[in-house]
């Protein structure tokens, strides 16, 4: 198989060290003036976002493109705005950044907000993102469900432990009609790239990912899908969704109003424009067009959420968190729909 760069993706992140220089200060700067709450004319500051690897992230490949905070910002305050993109390797970098105040806010697995949420690193969840499929393959022909996979040593490399993967594993396992933490002892973090390379070389047994991943493994003759994950959380339901502080809503509302601008004018664009969408993102995802295309095409982009406040339960009932949201209102704000 073709080996997908992700070197393109990994050229939109600042460096660490722009990071650290102007982190923290999406919350600041922005002292609103006279009645109506205008930002004062000319005045500059800085957002820093963080985001992880896939297509379930491409909305915000035209973002940062097209510039759509930027100009939503101007348009609405006549100031200037700094965006720092940052690539991580899973939500709990993003957790961990936010709580530091390093980060304004994120995009991650729904798996890791709800966590995030709940244990009060001092954010909610802003817009839903996208939704996707998910897959766990396997290079070994003796591994044929959940049954030989228990108790076993085979190893299985998913983004982190408490991902959204992680999450929709012991859903799976639940369904199966088996303990939902059955597996954790066999769980290795690897980011998606690292994950399938791992699988694809043996190192690994299985590898429970998404797109582009899932597709490109499904391509290989010497791997197959063990089918129990597909099934329990498809692309209907939410998947990544984007995190802001509450510093950022509460400090800042003409620079947070943007950014929910500019994801809703993100996900439009792909929706109504998936070809001249996908000529934007497989420069950074590595695909050719009709490869980006078709994974769009098997996406789905929403700024609505879908059983969150399910999942959240769920999560709460089988501890994986440890205080479970009391309603759908305790994770999100206000301006979020679905449920």
């Amino acid at each position: 198989m073709k080996k997908k760069s992700i070197i393109k993706w990994a050229a939109l992140c600042m460096s660490s060290v722009l990071l650290l220089a102007g982190c923290g200060n999406g919350g600041q700067g922005s002292k609103e003036t006279g009645s109506e709450g205008k930002e004062a004319a000319g005045q500059e500051v800085t957002l820093n976002l963080a985001y992880q690897y896939g297509l379930a992230y491409a909305p915000l490949g035209i973002m940062k493109e097209q510039q759509l905070i930027e100009k939503a910002y101007e348009e609405a305050t006549g100031g200037k705005v700094t965006v720092n993109w940052n690539q991580m390797s899973s939500g709990a970098d993003i957790n961990t950044g936010i709580s530091g105040g390093s980060l304004d806010g994120g995009f991650m697995g729904v798996g890791p907000a709800v966590t995030g949420v709940t244990k009060g690193v001092g954010y909610k969840i802003f817009t839903n993102l996208s939704g996707q499929e998910h897959g766990l393959m396997t290079n070994d022909e003796n591994i044929k469900s959940f049954d030989d996979l228990i108790g076993s040593s085979n190893q299985i490399a998913l983004v982190n432990i408490g991902s959204i993967q992680h999450i929709i594993l012991g859903l799976a396992l639940e369904n199966a009609g088996k303990d939902p933490h059955a597996l954790d002892s066999n769980l290795v973090a690897m980011a998606h790239p690292d994950g399938m390379a791992a699988l694809e070389s043996g190192n690994v047994s299985c590898h429970l990912t998404s797109s582009p991943y899932i597709f490109q493994e499904r391509e290989e003759s010497n791997l197959h899908e063990i089918n129990d994950v597909t099934e329990v959380w498809g692309k209907d339901d939410s998947f990544i969704v984007g995190v802001a502080s509450v510093k950022l809503h509460d400090e800042n509302p003409q620079l947070y109003q943007a950014l929910c601008d500019a994801v809703k004018q993100a996900v439009d664009f792909i929706n109504d424009s998936p070809e001249e969408a996908a000529k934007i993102t497989c420069e950074f995802d590595g695909n050719s067009e009709e490869e980006e295309l078709a994974y769009i095409n098997k996406s789905k982009y929403s700024i609505e959420t879908s059983r969150i406040f399910e999942l959240a339960s769920f999560m709460g009932r089988t501890e994986f968190i440890d205080n479970a949201p009391e309603s759908y209102e305790d994770l999100v704000f206000d301006n979020v729909t679905g449920d």
